[in-house]
């Protein structure tokens, strides 16, 4: 039985883990997870990569040692870059996406221009705003080759470089119709075009034989370019049959939106929020950032208490419904730090009484993430004038039976949850496809019903209390007009 190896490389953490697949069913198993902890020097925040490096390849030999192993593949979050020498080399530590170093693209190119060429709403943390910040700098002069983040340990597991598509529709630097760099907006924007000149190829992709220490690895072991972006990865993993797909992934941080065959780069799309990033098989990913579980995260490590997060829920799901919601997206949820002080804070700023405890700050949380994405996602579908009848909610957010419950609630539609570790799922699958053992994206998501079905929670039908505390969590968040901020983070905002 085929072994496949997935290297999932996130913000926080990175994890390797197994898959077995036996023509029907995959099952996977966890062997090695690590911190990923940015490093503070002097002028900035850096990656430290080769630590990840050394910690990647200590997961492989762990599950090597545990049977014989077909391919590898690795994924990670993107904007994020490495510059290369001609010979592959690395000239520096990449640096952080969250450093303030980067400039913006005001003057330079217009950002509706941009954003209709890209699909990608410009930021501070994207790659090609933190590439304007290199600009005249000796360190992109030098500078032969740009990897994503994914590309990079591709080529330090396979000795060859690869250009992987959907972790490049991050960049904000590639066409998103054609699929291939944006030359036109390259010049404009004065980068280097040398940078981006190596062909770009789809998820599925065999980069070339592991190698260790210089050479080819024990076995035969390829290494795959997989779906390189995380998310992509995780989307292709929805246990979907047909038609539109309606998705949230939640982790620490959430996407939610649709899965189409065509980008959507209105200006309405824009203002509000929505980027068009690459899927497997031609797919696009129409999703909006939001906030997730760091706002759970917070909470419990503010507490400092030794609670699951499943106890923790199971207590909020005792708790009074309808309380004081919050906005997930304000400025004052998006960084670590008291999150209960300022969810407090921010109840008395709108004129709500705060939580009166733990549970009751826990159901405040999930009662609002639960509005942020009902209205992510009928955004979602007036802007591409699509209609899904369910919604899929995949990632760790999967795991809990109240989040789950509360989004079929408050966006009066079934969701089906699950699998919650959907990036390995789809990095497994994906190799399994470049092995030839799945033919499709259609075969590939029949593996995933079949093998982790999804759990069904259809809405409750009292609908009327869920569409009162709705219209309260929109004049809240001020959403009511629509038209929402276009300039960086996660916050609803106002139109500029």
């Amino acid at each position: 039985m085929p072994v496949y190896v997935a290297v999932d490389l996130g913000a926080e953490s990175g994890r390797v883990l197994t898959g077995e697949f036996d023509g029907e069913r995959l099952a996977v198993r966890e062997v090695h997870r690590f911190a990923n902890r940015p490093v503070r020097v002097l002028d900035g925040l850096y990656w430290d990569v080769l630590g990840l490096l050394a910690q990647t390849r200590g997961g492989i030999a762990l599950a090597a040692a545990r049977g014989r192993v077909t391919s590898v593949g690795v994924d990670a979050w993107g904007g994020d870059f490495a510059l290369l020498d001609r010979d592959g080399r690395l000239l520096a530590n990449p640096r952080h996406h969250l450093d303030p170093y980067t400039s913006g693209l005001a003057g330079l190119v217009s950002w509706q221009d941009h954003y209709e060429l890209t699909g990608i709403r410009p930021g501070p943390g994207t790659t090609a705003c933190q590439l304007l910040a290199h600009a005249g700098s000796p360190l992109l002069e030098a500078a032969d080759h740009l990897a994503m983040m994914p590309d990079l340990f591709t080529l330090w597991l396979s000795g060859e470089m690869v250009t992987e598509r959907t972790i490049a529709s991050t960049s904000q630097l590639l066409d998103v119709r054609t699929g291939r760099w944006a030359s036109s907006l390259v010049t404009r924007l004065g980068l280097p075009r040398h940078l981006f000149a190596h062909r770009i190829t789809e998820p599925g992709t065999i980069a070339g034989p592991l190698r260790e220490k210089g050479r080819d690895g024990p076995g035969g072991v390829v290494v795959v370019a997989v779906a390189g972006h995380d998310s992509a990865s995780a989307a292709a993993a929805l246990p979907v049959s047909s038609g539109s797909v309606g998705y949230v992934s939640c982790g620490t941080r959430s996407l939610a939106g649709l899965e189409l065959d065509a980008p959507v780069t209105s200006r309405a799309a824009r203002l509000a929020g929505f980027g068009n990033e690459g899927g497997v098989m031609g797919t696009v990913r129409f999703t909006r950032t939001l906030n997730g579980l760091l706002l759970l995260q917070e909470c419990r490590r503010s507490w400092g208490v030794r609670t699951s997060y499943a106890d923790l829920v199971a207590e909020a799901a005792a708790a009074p419904a309808f309380g004081p919601l919050i906005d997930p997206g304000h400025p004052w949820f998006l960084e670590p730090g008291d999150m209960p002080a300022r969810i407090a804070a921010y109840c008395h700023s709108t004129g709500q009484a705060p939580p009166a405890g733990r549970a009751e700050t826990v159901r405040c949380v999930l009662e609002s993430l639960a509005c942020s994405y009902r209205w992510a996602l009928e955004q979602a579908e007036f802007l591409s004038d699509r209609r899904v009848e369910a919604v899929h909610l995949v990632g760790a957010g999967a795991s809990s039976e109240t989040l789950c419950r509360l989004v079929a609630d408050f966006a009066g539609r079934p969701v089906l949850a699950g699998p919650v570790e959907a990036t390995a799922v789809g990095n497994l699958l994906i190799q399994a496809m470049a092995d030839g053992r799945i033919g499709s994206l259609t075969e590939l998501r029949e593996v995933v019903r079949r093998s982790f079905r999804p759990r069904p929670f259809p809405p409750g039908r009292e609908r009327e209390p869920y569409e009162i505390a709705y219209s309260r969590y929109r004049q809240l968040t001020g959403i009511d007009r629509f038209h929402v901020d276009a300039g960086p983070g996660l916050g609803t905002g106002r139109e500029r």
